[in-house]
């Protein structure tokens, strides 16, 4: 999952109520989930309400409060929406004109947090440490997106930049480094899925816009 930007249009795309579940309980094997922020997503479908993993996502959750603490998320549309997938926003307005960005994270996709079905994490471009304000919500479990054994390090990666930078190609041969998970939805989640089944269409670069505008009015600290 890439997330989509001006930069995006010029080098392809990037991603690429009902009761809390019990793989929301259960999203991850490893350490103990420690719950902290919280915020309300405010959408002209419903509001969705979410927990976020302070402790083991520290600056991406930081970097997240930091737009709304700035209301930078006003007026966002899903802009990638693919049902039994993931629900995507933060980058785009209503004519499609990119969002002003901050600097890129340090991806923290290897905290051990698991991308289940009511997730948010952020997406990003190829590039390990490349995620800014765009994210997405899991409609699935989406095991893929998780960091695993055998993931690209960032050694891998600049070993790959390098020979690019002298003509050379050298393959993928690792998985991708994951995509950072920062938390979860506690209400809402028919709001997510309504928003999952809408009909979409190739709008401009984008090949899973919703037909009709979905943007966020608000995200909140309650």
């Amino acid at each position: 999952m890439l997330k989509n930007t001006a930069e995006a249009k010029r080098r392809s795309s990037r991603l690429g109520g009902c009761l809390i579940c019990l793989s929301f309980l259960l999203m991850t094997a490893g350490p103990a989930l420690t719950f902290g922020s919280e915020a309300i997503i405010e959408t002209n479908l419903g509001s969705i309400g979410v927990e976020l993993y302070d402790a083991q996502a520290p600056k991406t959750v930081a970097n997240f409060l930091s737009y709304v603490s700035e209301d930078a998320y006003e007026g966002a549309i899903f802009h990638r929406v693919i049902d039994g997938f993931m629900i995507q926003t933060g980058g785009y307005l209503k004519d499609l004109s990119p969002l002003a960005e901050q600097a890129e994270l340090v991806n923290e996709a290897d905290a051990g947090l698991k991308n289940v079905r009511g997730t948010l994490a952020m997406a990003r471009m190829d590039e390990i440490d490349s995620a800014t304000r765009q994210f997405f919500i899991n409609v699935a479990d989406n095991p893929h997106l998780d960091h695993q054994e055998g993931s690209c390090s960032r050694a891998d990666e600049a070993q790959r930049l390098e020979a690019a930078a002298r003509g050379l190609v050298k393959p993928r041969t690792c998985l991708s480094f994951g995509y950072a998970v920062f938390g979860r939805v506690t209400s809402g989640m028919e709001v997510v899925d309504e928003i999952a089944k809408t009909e979409t269409d190739i709008e401009e670069d984008f090949l899973d816009m919703p037909s009709q505008r979905i943007w966020i009015k608000q995200i909140r600290r309650p």
